[in-house]
C-alpha cells in the first residue's frame, strides 16, 4: 500500500496562493544592457512558465510575461529582470525549494513532497537544479520543513491584497532576487538559443493541455 505523505493543509495554502497570485503577473523594467551597461529599446513580451501547480487532480499552468529589450549598443537581446535563473525551467522560489529538499531526502522523495504541496517537478529537473551551484538559498524552518524565504515572503506579500493586481517590480522584490551573494550558475547559451527551447517547451505545454 503507498504511504501517503502528510503535508500540513495550511502550507499547501500558503504555497498555492503564492504561486497562483504570479498567474500573468508582467516584469517589464531593465536599467541596461546586462551585457555592455548600453543603453536598451523595448522589444516584446514573452510567456515564461513560472510553476506548475496541480489542483484538483489536474494541473495548472502559472505563466509570467517577461519583456524582451534590444541593446542599442551592442545588439544583445535581453530580458527584463525577472525571478528566474539563467537555464531554468522554473522560477527562482520553486527552484530554491527544490534544492533545499534535495538537502534533505532523495530526488524521488523531493518530488513526491512537492506534489503533496501541490507542485509538479520531475525527478530529474530536481536533480539537474542539485548539480549546479546556485550559491546559499536563505531559508527557514516552518510546518517541519526547511522553506526558502523567497516563496515564503512572496506568500506573504500575497496575503490581502484582495484580488489587486501585483506589479512586477514588487514581486521581484518579495521573492529577493537577484539577492546579494548568490552565485548565477551559466548562461545557458545565447537569448536565441534559450527561446527556440521556451518556443518548444510552450508548444509541447499548449498540445498536452489540448488532449487533456
Amino acid at each position: 500500500m503507498k504511504k501517503t505523505l502528510i503535508v500540513p493543509p495550511m502550507l499547501v495554502d500558503l504555497v498555492a496562493n503564492a504561486l497562483a497570485s504570479m498567474d500573468g503577473v508582467k516584469f517589464t523594467d531593465l536599467d541596461a544592457c546586462p551585457s555592455c551597461g548600453g543603453p536598451v529599446t523595448g522589444h516584446d513580451l514573452r510567456a515564461k512558465r513560472f510553476a506548475v501547480m496541480l489542483q484538483k487532480g489536474e494541473e495548472r499552468l502559472i505563466r509570467v510575461y517577461v519583456k524582451r529589450f534590444y541593446c542599442q549598443r551592442c545588439g544583445t537581446l535581453c530580458y527584463a529582470d525577472a525571478p528566474f535563473y539563467p537555464d531554468t525551467r522554473l522560477a527562482s522560489p520553486v527552484v530554491d525549494l527544490c534544492l533545499l529538499l534535495a538537502q534533505q531526502m532523495p530526488f524521488n522523495q523531493v518530488a513526491q513532497h512537492l506534489r503533496a504541496m501541490g507542485i509538479v517537478v520531475d525527478r530529474g529537473t530536481i536533480r539537474n537544479y542539485a548539480s549546479r551551484d546556485f550559491g546559499t538559498i536563505p531559508a527557514t524552518e516552518l510546518f517541519g520543513f526547511l522553506l526558502p524565504l523567497s516563496l515564503l515572503n512572496l506568500a506573504t506579500f500575497t496575503l490581502g491584497r484582495e484580488r489587486r493586481p501585483i506589479a512586477g517590480a514588487e514581486a521581484l522584490a518579495a521573492c529577493g532576487f537577484p539577492s546579494a551573494g548568490r552565485a548565477a550558475p551559466h548562461d545557458g547559451g545565447a537569448p536565441e538559443e534559450r527561446d527556440q527551447r521556451n518556443e518548444q517547451e510552450e508548444k509541447e505545454e499548449r498540445k498536452a493541455e489540448r488532449q487533456r
